[in-house]
């Protein structure tokens, strides 16, 4: 993305399971249709506008606009176009891509198989110190998006405004209420796990929050630099002290000068990411066009970070009573929950946003995140059968780019 301005192109990244057409149980078999893809074994191959790559684990692939693309371009058609141009491919070995951020009822411990081909130093090194397998690293799925800054100066509008949104994101984006076939605690597990799973070298993912930097230089000396430091006695061949080693909820690609937005839960269908995509243009843009006040008043991290974990939890019903954050988000003091945030700053760029954007996000604002909509679906009930009906639902929902 190098050395495109603020809010002129994005970054899609979504991430997909390959399950039984019958059982819905995962299929770790993203080597073969990638090599199916591409005529022999790669980690990324095209179809149309979007490539199609491996992940940590082989029943995960991940879609991406290759290009950034401008928001006026047709995305969501990309993408769509290529989950239907993948059908075949994953007929042939009788597989669906199955969408939301978890697997409801996977057994990470006994199921998972991480990808063995290639370069896979960095996997294994991974694996080496943290063990992958568990649901914050092989069962997870998200959607990525990078952000593009051209200058020093724009990565810290940037950097600035998105440590302010994050917290909202999670309730927005919710969709892993479910793990080991039963309910979480959480509207966003995945979330949760993502948190914890690196916890004994804790620089890695600090507060989630990224911390108020104001320049690359303050972020490689306070953020970066001390994260290698942490994990040097883990890694001393430095197989992994890279700036995509950071796991906090934003990181600054700096080789791409992109700041990549890491905790967005994938959602049932194109048009639900793409809104969500949308919102997050839409309104850092307003933030950072019409007042300069988070940039000459940062935020601390305490308030964000209390914000976003309570989120986990109760998704849009997270109650808001600081009023510091009530003028950093730009919004009255009547939004008490993060609904009423979200309705708010909806409101505010719902001008920015097309009919198809706009509806996607009314309906997780009425009738709930992906995560609530499959709690109601499922009505208390975690039975084999009630599960693999409803996340068959998902699938269809995919297929035919519609909400649940």
């Amino acid at each position: 993305m190098s050395n495109y301005p603020l809010f002129s192109v994005i970054g899609i990244e979504i991430e997909y399971m390959l399950v039984d057409k019958n059982s819905l149980n995962i299929q770790p078999k993203s080597d073969r249709i990638l090599t199916d893809l591409a005529g022999t074994l790669v980690n990324e191959a095209m179809i149309g506008e979007i490539a199609v790559s491996n992940e940590l684990v082989l029943h995960v692939l991940e879609l991406k606009n290759l290009k950034p693309r401008a928001l006026s371009e047709p995305i969501v058609d990309h993408f769509q176009q290529a989950i239907h141009a993948l059908q075949p491919f994953l007929e042939q070995y009788d597989l669906l891509f199955m969408p939301s951020a978890a697997h409801p009822w996977m057994n990470p411990h006994t199921e998972t198989q991480r990808w063995p081909h290639g370069n896979n130093a960095i996997y294994q090194q991974f694996d080496n110190i943290f063990d992958c397998r568990g649901h914050g690293w092989s069962n997870l799925q998200s959607m990525h998006v990078n952000l593009p800054f051209a200058n020093d100066d724009e990565f810290f509008q940037l950097h600035s405004a998105i440590r302010l949104l994050l917290p909202l994101l999670p309730a927005l984006a919710a969709s892993s209420p479910l793990l080991d076939g039963d309910f979480t605690a959480y509207q966003d597990a995945r979330l949760y796990y993502y948190g914890v799973n690196q916890k004994n070298i804790p620089a890695i993912s600090g507060h989630i929050i990224p911390e108020f930097v104001q320049s690359p230089q303050e972020y490689h000396q306070h953020i970066l630099n001390p994260m290698y430091a942490a994990i040097d006695p883990y890694d001393p061949e430095k197989i992994l002290q890279f700036e995509w080693l950071n796991s906090r909820g934003a990181i600054p690609k700096f080789h791409y000068n992109a700041i990549e937005i890491r905790i967005i839960d994938s959602q049932e269908c194109v048009t639900a990411d793409l809104a969500i995509a949308k919102f997050i243009v839409a309104i850092l843009k307003k933030w950072l066009h019409h007042s300069d006040y988070l940039l000459t008043h940062p935020c601390p991290i305490e308030p964000l970070k209390t914000v976003y974990q309570a989120s986990l939890k109760q998704g849009l019903d997270t109650p808001i009573s600081d009023s510091e954050l009530w003028k950093q988000w730009q919004v009255s003091s009547q939004a008490k929950t993060i609904r009423q945030v979200l309705t708010q700053l909806i409101d505010q760029v719902s001008h920015e946003l097309d009919p198809p954007a706009q509806r996607a996000l009314e309906t997780i604002l009425e009738r709930g995140n992906l995560s609530e909509r499959l709690v109601k679906q499922l009505k208390g009930k975690t039975k084999p059968d009630n599960l693999q009906a409803v996340y068959r639902q998902l699938t269809h929902c995919l297929l035919e780019n519609e909400q649940l």
